[in-house]
């Protein structure tokens, strides 16, 4: 039977289409994507025999995952192929950018301004083995394949089935996947399907700058993102005594912050990247002669095994220090000056603040008060947990100064697969076809370093961990919220296995054409005959 996409110029193909087809998160590129996607694997025979076996799931704004189910009449065993179709915006493409998403195009007025790019990208462009643009590598390449994976089980007849799952907004807060755990749970129960295995394309990522090294990856990095609202005295400039900005105490913080080392995990010999600060910003929205006396900031935690107490336990000793060090200096500024001190600097969690609030105005007040502003339609959910704390603080003046300590969304959980069989099974079956049939070294990396969806599924924390994430996230539960619960039961291993390919979120983004559309095809198709399966009988 002729393919769609079972050889590599069509694969290629695809892929351009698939790229063609603007999907920049927060647009309606993104929203229209999922309809264009449907009607693409509706060309498949196997789907116009069996349209209930896809499907749209509802994420937020529009937005919709799709789900594309081969399923063996025999077969229980199911892994699911998972992607995102999102990409980061283009606005790095400058004069380029109409062609960013036109990889021959963008190509060809690359060699145009060969003077503007780096020896590397130099080189790659002439050899004539990258495709060049937006969301070829990071990572609708991933999707491609999955699609033809899919493709060829229908046509073979597969003795396993193939539960694809392509979701929106994965750079941004992963609603995507947060809403897509409960509608795979819903499909498994619907299908009578068991998950074996959760099966990501996410690109490779170099480990270091350089690292040319081709991985597989056994589980996925923690993103996390402890943050603080620091609030001072208000006071004129002209008499600068008589108060003290927040910008003066959150620098204590930050300083500490940045590079922290008590941060670092090594796990399997990986270390995570050391914290650094996402953003610093006043919340005075306009210029006057007033200091400012509100300042919020965001540090990017990376975590393999530690959940969100044990993140919080840390960053709160952290803040302690710094507002002790803050303090020591400000008292000496003082007593140089022979003035009376506004305060010392109060540090609490946002939960603690929360309670205090409660006890002073009551629930009911309390949930009035805040409502205008998590029901903001222009304030994403980071601005959103620094406006609720701001409100907070400003009723309860008497906490002040202070640093208010909380959680600022995305949360993307650790997860790591690197001690199960299956997993294992799967790693040494490609580690030795890529070198016997490609002569290339792939190597197993044990946490992807890019963040994945991977975060969502087979979540393990035992311990009570997540609470004191829900506690300390001021929108959490109204604009914001994971499925914890609902993870827990998605409790089949993980594994990421993706194409070659250099510069994601740059605009020299590439993916490499032999691996992706030649070898890679080939890897994962062996990769899932060689698993053991079920059947019903």
């Amino acid at each position: 039977m002729a393919t769609l996409w079972g050889t590599p110029e069509k694969l290629q193909e695809l892929l351009c289409e698939l790229v063609s087809w603007k999907s920049l998160t927060l647009t309606d590129g993104e929203v229209e994507f999922a309809y264009k996607l449907q009607d693409k694997l509706m060309e498949l025979p196997y789907f116009q025999a069996n349209p209930e076996h896809i499907g749209m799931g509802e994420v937020n704004w529009g937005r919709q995952s799709v789900t594309a189910l081969y399923k063996h009449p025999e077969a229980v065993d199911t892994i699911v192929l998972l992607s995102h179709f999102d990409t980061v915006h283009t606005g790095e493409y400058g004069d380029l950018e109409p062609l960013a998403c036109s990889p021959q195009l963008l190509g060809e007025a690359f060699q145009q301004i060969r003077d503007e790019l780096d020896a590397d990208t130099v080189r790659d462009l002439d050899s004539g083995e990258y495709l060049f643009g937006r969301g070829t590598m990071d990572m609708k390449a991933g999707l491609a394949l999955h699609m033809a994976l899919v493709e060829k089980a229908s046509i073979e007849q597969w003795p396993i089935n193939l539960l694809l799952m392509t979701v929106p907004d994965e750079e941004v807060n992963s609603a995507g996947m947060r809403y897509g755990v409960t509608r795979l749970l819903d499909l498994e129960r619907e299908h009578g399907l068991e998950f074996i295995l959760f099966l990501n394309g996410e690109p490779v990522f170099a480990m270091k700058p350089g690292d040319t090294a081709h991985y597989l990856y056994t589980g996925s990095i923690g993103k996390i993102m402890p943050s603080a609202l620091f609030y001072g005295k208000e006071t004129h400039v002209g008499e600068p005594l008589s108060g003290i900005t927040s910008s003066y105490i959150s620098t204590y913080l930050t300083h500490r912050m940045e590079w922290n080392s008590s941060f670092r995990e090594v796990v399997y010999g990986e270390p995570t990247p050391l914290p650094v600060t996402l953003t610093q910003r006043d919340m005075k929205e306009e210029y006057s002669a007033q200091t400012p006396y509100r300042t919020s900031a965001m540090y990017n935690v990376f975590t393999m095994e530690r959940n969100a107490e044990e993140v919080f336990d840390i960053f709160e000793n952290v803040a302690k220090g710094a507002a002790a060090h803050c303090e020591r200096d400000y008292y000496a500024m003082c007593e140089r000056e022979n003035i009376e001190p506004v305060g010392g600097i109060n540090v609490m969690r946002y939960e603690k603040l929360m309670e205090y609030a409660r006890t002073k105005f009551g629930h009911d007040y309390i949930t009035d008060l805040l409502r205008d502003t998590l029901m903001h339609p222009e304030w994403d959910v980071r601005e959103k947990s620094m406006h609720v704390t701001d409100i907070l603080l400003i009723n309860c003046q008497e906490l002040t100064p202070a640093m208010v300590l909380m959680y600022a969304p995305p949360f993307y959980p650790p997860v790591n697969s690197s001690e199960n069989e299956l997993v294992k099974r799967c790693v040494a079956q490609v580690i030795e076809n890529a070198k016997e049939k490609f002569d290339l070294d792939v190597k197993q990396g044990h946490f992807f370093n890019g963040i994945s969806d991977l975060s969502y599924v087979s979540y393990k924390d035992q311990s009570d961990g997540w609470v004191t994430y829900e506690n300390n996230t001021p929108v959490y539960g109204d604009s914001y919220s994971i499925p914890f619960q609902a993870m827990k039961q998605l409790s089949a291993p993980v594994l990421n296995v993706g194409p070659y390919g250099k510069d994601a979120h740059k605009r020299t983004e590439r993916l490499h054409i032999k691996n992706t559309f030649e070898e890679m095809p080939i890897l994962l198709e062996q990769m899932i005959l060689s698993i053991p399966v079920k059947s019903r009988h």
